[in-house]
C-alpha cells in the first residue's frame, strides 16, 4: 500500500491542528502584559469636540510614543458627545472615521490601543435611564470594531461615580459584554470597579465567573491632596497647594498596602489588572511628581500589574508640547529606567 495518503493525511492533520491553535486566543494574562508601558492620550477626544481642551491628536505623536519605548495607549472617547440621544443612537459616522484614524495610527506604530467610553456623565447621574443608550452605543462599537485584531482591547466605562454605585454597576456589566460578545466573543474588555476605579472597591466588583476574556482595571491617584493639588476641576484644592511626595517610610507604607490588596484580590480572582491611570498634576514640584510615579511603577512591575499613565501631553503631561521634548525624568519613571 502506497505511503502517499498516509502522509497527506498526517500533514493534513498537523495544518488543520495550527489553524485551530491560532484561532486560540491569546492567554487574557498575556493579553494584558502588552499594555505594560502605556499612556493615555487625554485631553483629546474625550473633549465634547476634539481641541477643546487644548490638545488634538497628531500622527507625529504616536511615533514619537513608540520611538520612547512606550508599547500602548489608551485612548479615552466620549462617544456620547458624537451621538443621537433617541434609539438606535446612531453615532456620527464622521466621529467613527477619527477613531478609526486614531487606532491605524496606534496599530502601525506597533503600540496596542484601549478604546474606552468616557465622560458619560448622564450615566453617573442618572444610570438606569442611561443604560440602554450606553448598551446602544456599544453595539455600534462592537460591531464597527469587531475585525480589528486583538491589540485593539475595548474598555466598558471609565470611573463609574456619584450615583452609579457598585450595586448598579455590577449588574449592568454582563448587559453590556453580552451585547459586545454578539460580535466579538474573544475580544479583551477592560472593566474596573465604582467609585472612580479605586483600588479600594475592587473586592466590591462582580464579574461573570464564565468569561475569561476580562481584563480588571483600577486607578491611583493617591493621595490626592498631592496628586490633585491646585487641580482647577477639583473644589478647593487650591489648599492643598505645596504638598510634596518624598518616598518616606509612611508614603511607601501606604503605596505598598494598596498595592498588596489589589494583586491578592486579583490572584483570588484569577484575573489579570490593569493600572489605567496614574499621575500628578503639573502643580505639584516636579520632582515629587517624578518621585511618585516612579514608586507607583515599581510598585506595579513588582506585582505584574501593567501601567497605563495619565497623559501624554496636557497638565499631566510626559511630553513637553511647546518645547516639543519628553520631560524625561518623567518618562524614565513611567518606564522604570531611572
Amino acid at each position: 500500500m502506497s505511503r502517499f495518503p498516509l502522509a497527506l493525511l498526517l500533514a493534513f492533520t498537523l495544518t488543520f491542528a495550527a489553524t485551530l491553535r491560532a484561532a486560540e486566543p491569546e492567554d487574557i494574562f498575556k493579553t494584558a502584559k502588552r499594555l505594560e508601558r502605556g499612556v493615555n492620550l487625554g485631553n483629546a477626544l474625550e473633549a465634547p469636540r476634539e481641541g477643546e481642551w487644548g490638545l488634538t491628536l497628531k500622527a507625529e505623536y504616536f511615533a514619537k510614543i513608540a520611538h520612547a519605548g512606550l508599547r500602548s495607549v489608551r485612548i479615552p472617547i466620549s462617544w456620547s458627545s458624537h451621538a443621537a440621544a433617541e434609539p438606535p443612537y446612531t453615532i456620527d459616522p464622521k466621529f467613527f472615521e477619527r477613531i478609526d484614524w486614531a487606532v491605524d495610527q496606534a496599530l502601525a506604530h506597533k503600540l496596542s490601543v484601549v478604546i474606552n467610553v468616557h465622560h458619560f456623565g448622564e450615566m453617573d447621574s442618572d444610570p438606569e435611564s442611561h443604560l440602554p443608550r450606553l448598551v446602544g452605543l456599544w453595539k455600534q462599537i462592537a460591531t464597527h470594531f469587531r475585525s480589528r485584531p486583538g491589540e485593539v482591547i475595548f474598555e466598558l466605562l471609565n470611573e463609574p461615580h456619584d450615583k452609579l454605585t457598585d450595586e448598579l454597576w455590577n449588574p449592568m456589566i454582563p448587559q453590556l459584554l453580552g451585547v459586545i460578545r454578539e460580535t466579538n466573543p474573544e475580544r479583551a474588555v477592560i472593566v474596573g470597579a465604582g467609585h472612580w476605579n479605586s483600588v479600594h472597591n475592587l473586592e466590591k466588583l462582580k464579574l461573570p465567573a464564565a468569561d475569561r476574556r476580562l481584563i480588571v482595571t483600577f486607578h491611583y491617584y493617591e493621595p490626592l491632596h498631592f496628586t490633585h493639588q491646585a487641580a482647577s476641576w477639583v473644589p478647593e484644592s487650591t489648599k492643598w497647594k505645596g504638598e510634596t511626595w518624598r518616598g518616606t517610610e509612611t508614603q511607601v507604607a501606604v503605596l505598598t498596602k494598596d498595592f498588596d490588596e489589589a494583586a491578592a484580590w486579583a490572584k483570588s480572582q484569577a484575573r489579570p489588572l490593569y493600572l489605567g491611570e496614574f499621575g500628578a498634576y503639573e502643580e505639584a514640584d516636579f520632582e515629587s511628581r517624578v518621585t511618585w510615579t516612579r514608586a507607583v511603577a515599581q510598585a506595579a512591575a513588582q506585582r505584574g500589574i501593567p501601567t497605563c499613565y495619565w497623559e501624554f501631553g496636557a497638565g499631566f503631561g510626559l511630553f513637553d508640547r511647546d518645547a516639543n521634548r519628553w520631560r524625561d525624568a518623567l518618562l524614565q519613571a513611567v518606564l522604570k529606567n531611572k
